[in-house]
């Protein structure tokens, strides 16, 4: 079953800014950006399942957090503020860390499943 809508990856060749990301960047880094069908019910869900990522207001450590704007601060942004930085109420961030990969993506997969 399909549980996202859009994923956004700069490293991926479908993002629209990918020739700007290959540009700049050496490797596209450690930030992925989805939204979860079911909007922020589902974002809600999926974040509190999640056992390895850290809630956080920012990304960028040595361990895997995960902010969903909706939740947080990007309740006030207006809806063109909205279209324009890509974020819609199921839309959920993760910045990958140093855990063990198949650690994260287990972790990642059941929270996708609690998030249905």
């Amino acid at each position: 079953m399909r549980r996202s809508v859009r994923v956004r990856i700069p490293g991926l060749p479908t993002h629209p800014q990918h020739a700007l990301a290959r540009a700049q960047m050496r490797e596209f880094g450690t930030i992925v950006s989805f939204d979860l069908k079911g909007g922020l019910e589902a974002a809600a869900h999926f974040v509190e399942a999640l056992r390895l990522f850290a809630l956080a207001a920012s990304l960028g450590s040595t361990e895997s957090l995960v902010v969903a704007p909706q939740m947080m601060r990007g309740r006030d942004l207006t809806p063109d503020q909205q279209r324009i930085s890509a974020i819609t109420d199921g839309t959920v961030r993760l910045s990958i860390g140093l855990e063990d990969p198949d650690d994260l993506v287990e972790d990642v997969n059941q929270a996708l499943a609690a998030a249905q």
